[in-house]
């Protein structure tokens, strides 16, 4: 053989022992980030536990807050009021928009281009100029005063677009041929989009949710302008009161109670699990 074909022939083993080491390199690399990221997030729930469950005691859960007892039950009902009523403004709100961006807008119309833009520019918008956007509307010209209304109004508008992205993706992710189906059995858009597309999009849905669930529970900076933080139940909703990462974060800037601090985190961190847990129940459930 000539020194021309011998280096034909070696050219497609160099070839694929390149893409081997590229291969075994990127395995490597996501294996290496996986790894890190789980690390991370051990140490840090470990640490959470170790510093807060020696001070999770009956105190901590009286109905009651003392400057004595530190009690995390006025923000844990706070939280779950909080996060109910965003929900209920948020989730109808931006499913709706995405099922008429999806569903019924005409392809390439300029006023769709405007609405995506326009929410990826507002998912990126720090929270603090949301706290100060619902203090000035909701708050001062509104005269909602600092109240959970107030505060689930300004939140309400921080995961919107969120929820509306996500729902838009999980619609788009739903094959055309679900719809020509529907359509060839004779249903109409109405019946379509919400007993075949909607159905179909629930765990991508669902996803969505639980990040805008996880933001509302986790925010402080919106909800001290808007929100308050009285460390009471407020006896309606245009009543002051903290949520539990003010309060834990007023517990920590005091330096008196960084147990207390780490236990409400402990609390904190249940209740992001729980709220996890149930949403992927319930995705299960629709989805049979």
């Amino acid at each position: 053989m000539s020194g021309s074909e011998v280096r034909k022939a070696r050219r497609p083993l160099a070839d694929a022992t390149s893409r081997k080491m590229k291969s075994g390199f990127v395995r490597a690399a996501v294996y290496f980030c996986a790894g890190l990221t789980l690390t991370v997030l051990v140490f840090m729930i470990a640490y959470i536990l170790v510093k807060g469950l020696p001070f999770l005691q009956r105190d901590l859960f009286s109905w009651q807050y003392t400057s004595e007892n530190c009690s995390v039950m006025p923000a844990l009902v706070n939280t779950l009021l909080m996060t109910v009523m965003a929900l209920l403004l948020a989730v109808p709100l931006g499913i709706g928009s995405a099922i008429y961006l999806v569903e019924y807008a005409r392809k390439g119309n300029h006023f769709v281009k405007v609405v995506r833009m326009t929410t990826e520019t507002l998912t990126g918008i720090p929270s603090i100029i949301y706290g100060l956007f619902g203090m000035l509307l909701f708050v001062g010209f509104l005269h909602w005063g600092y109240s959970l209304l107030a505060g689930a109004a300004t939140v309400a508008i921080m995961i919107l677009p969120t929820i509306m992205r996500t729902t838009e993706e999980a619609l788009l992710s739903i094959p055309d041929s679900f719809r020509e189906g529907s359509f060839g059995l004779g249903a109409g858009k109405l019946r379509t989009v919400f007993r075949i597309i909607l159905p179909n999009a629930v765990p991508g849905i669902l996803s969505g949710i639980i990040l805008a669930t996880g933001r509302v529970v986790g925010e402080t900076a919106a909800l001290i302008y808007t929100a308050g933080t009285v460390a009471q139940i407020p006896q309606n909703v245009f009543g002051s009161g903290r949520t539990l990462a003010i309060h834990m974060y007023v517990l920590s800037s005091e330096g008196l109670h960084t147990g207390q601090a780490f236990a409400t985190a402990v609390v904190l961190l249940i209740m992001v699990f729980g709220i996890n847990a149930l949403a992927s129940l319930v995705a299960k459930k629709i989805k049979r």
